[in-house]
């Protein structure tokens, strides 16, 4: 398996965010790789993938966003690469491997023959089968009832196509990372191997964790860090209230902030997560899905007497966000001029935007009437092509994971 990118500097002295917007000093990415070519019109919904990319294509995109973010000092790791050095360990080898053989569809036998063939393979070839899955005819033993009524090219590992969008398997919450809890079957398994890195890799030695992939649902792109202290949670397709319940709970126990305010949003294709229709540009701006603005609401959820939460009513959510980020007016950036094209650049991501710094964003190219408003708003738009790493329905926020932001001046 060939290195995706430079090799790794000595480790950071710290890790962390809280905000959206403070200066990116370190991000995990990852490289699309053999696991986009695993999909086909018969597997691509199962693993929950829009389409199917042209791959080669896709990584120089990739490529491309990646040196835009180190054009700007932003330090980029990639998750192969991490895992592949977690990997050496082997106790990290033998939880990895556990977690993939102990499933109920291998049967005694075939889990029993993998988990042993997996062992006699090297760390890089171990991280390309865990991400890129392993047919059911790439086998060489473990025959037996259940690889005869398996087609040859049904997975017995299914690969994770998904891994391009680290934001969703966690999210750094000040120096706490917290591994969230995907809530579709097909994308379980990103989740453990984020939970490995940062639990395993040298680089993240003693770094806390909360929440927990065995907990209720909620996933990365739900979460927003709206200012120190203010947490945004969106609650539809991906993240349960039972998943924000308990989030809130693990962070005010933690005191990593103050106000978590839970978002419903529309359950829509377009809009999975609450960073498909909003995210911060500045530490009061914020881009916006016009046809949302107006109905979007937030309960703003606090801290009550031990092991109680308050629940406040519902309010507009620009009204609930402002009053807990105690500023007067949390700015509105509209994506569109008409209700067409706002759609249509809201299929195409164009509210899932990246801050680099505040009032500096990467957006995809191709979305020209938000970047246009964006710019008018004082916003600097690193734009970036995504013809084909949109494919997946994801747009430079969801494909990247902030391991470490400067603090806001006078934080």
């Amino acid at each position: 398996m060939a290195s995706t990118g430079t090799p790794n500097p000595s480790p950071a002295k710290g890790h962390g965010a809280d905000t959206e917007v403070g200066t990116l000093q370190t991000v995990m990415l990852h490289r699309p790789g053999p696991e986009l070519k695993r999909l086909t019109p018969r597997n691509n919904d199962k693993l929950l993938f829009d389409g199917i990319p042209w791959v080669s294509r896709a990584q120089e995109e990739h490529d491309a966003f990646a040196q835009a973010l180190r054009d700007r000092d932003v330090e980029v790791l990639y998750l192969t690469d991490l895992l592949v050095e977690t990997l050496a360990d082997a106790d990290a080898r033998a939880q990895a491997i556990e977690g993939v053989t102990n499933t109920l569809h291998l049967g005694d036998t075939m889990a029993t023959y993998l988990s042993a063939a997996l062992h006699d393979h090297s760390p890089d070839e171990l991280a390309l089968f865990l991400t890129a899955g392993v047919r059911n005819d790439e086998v060489r033993g473990g025959f037996g009832l259940v690889t005869s009524l398996l087609a040859s090219d049904d997975f017995l590992i299914d690969p994770l196509p998904n891994l391009l969008f680290t934001r969703d398997s966690s999210v750094w919450i000040r120096d706490r990372v917290a591994i969230t809890s995907l809530a579709m079957p097909a994308r379980r398994r990103e989740t453990q191997l984020t939970e490995l890195i940062y639990t395993r890799h040298p680089r993240f030695a003693g770094t806390a964790t909360i929440h927990g992939w065995q907990h209720e649902s909620v996933e990365g792109g739900d979460v927003l860090l709206l200012a120190p202290g203010v947490i945004a949670v969106g609650v539809g397709e991906r993240t349960t209230p039972a998943g924000v319940e308990r989030f809130a709970r693990h962070v005010f126990s933690e005191q990593l902030a103050h106000t978590v305010l839970a978002v419903p949003i529309a359950q829509e294709r377009a809009t999975m997560h609450l960073d498909t229709v909003c995210t911060m540009v500045d530490v009061d701006k914020i881009v916006m899905y016009p046809a949302v603005a107006d109905t979007l609401q937030a309960y703003a959820v606090t801290q009550g007497e031990p092991g109680r939460l308050l629940v406040a009513g519902a309010e507009p959510f620009l009204v609930a966000a402002a009053k807990a980020m105690e500023i007067d007016t949390l700015h509105q950036i509209d994506t569109g001029l008409d209700p067409v094209t706002a759609e249509r650049e809201q299929w195409d991501d164009g509210n899932n935007t990246l801050a680099l710094a505040p009032r500096v964003a990467v957006a995809y190219e191709r979305n020209d009437e938000t970047n246009d408003r964006l710019e008018e708003a004082g916003i600097e738009v690193v734009r970036i092509a995504g013809s084909e790493l949109g494919s997946g329905r994801g747009g430079p926020r969801c494909m990247s994971c902030p391991i470490s932001r400067a603090p806001l001046p006078g934080d």
